[in-house]
């Protein structure tokens, strides 16, 4: 489910991105004296400012509820871990030391293997 909310979550950002950069700036009316005021008939007599607009507040809504819910998701599992759930890395590591320290050493053995020596004859 994270897997699929964080996908979702990377497409809207790309897809935010993109509609702001189409989007018209203040400054784009200076291109109308160039030739380049055809253009906007594509999204209709007012221009693409509407069509984008609304795409871009849904797009960015929907940005923010997928944050809203990473966030509510990462939270939880962080509570998890501290109730025992999960574990983290140094977590185990002193869980692991605990248990040798309390487990008996086993018995090793001191005695030496004796080295035979076979003697020719001859």
């Amino acid at each position: 489910m994270t897997q699929i909310l964080l996908i979702l979550h990377l497409l809207f950002a790309v897809t935010l991105i993109g509609l702001v950069l189409l989007q018209k700036g203040k400054g784009a009316s200076m291109g109308v004296a160039f030739g380049s005021g055809a253009s906007q008939t594509v999204f209709g007599s007012k221009g693409s400012i509407g069509f984008l607009l609304k795409l871009t507040i849904l797009i960015a809504a929907c940005f923010f509820g997928t944050s809203i819910a990473l966030t509510y998701i990462a939270a939880h599992q962080a509570r998890q871990s501290h109730k025992g759930g999960i574990l983290t890395e140094a977590e185990q590591i002193s869980k692991i030391t605990k248990q040798q320290k309390t487990q008996p050493k086993p018995l090793i053995s001191t005695h030496k293997k004796q080295k035979t020596t076979v003697k020719k004859h001859k």
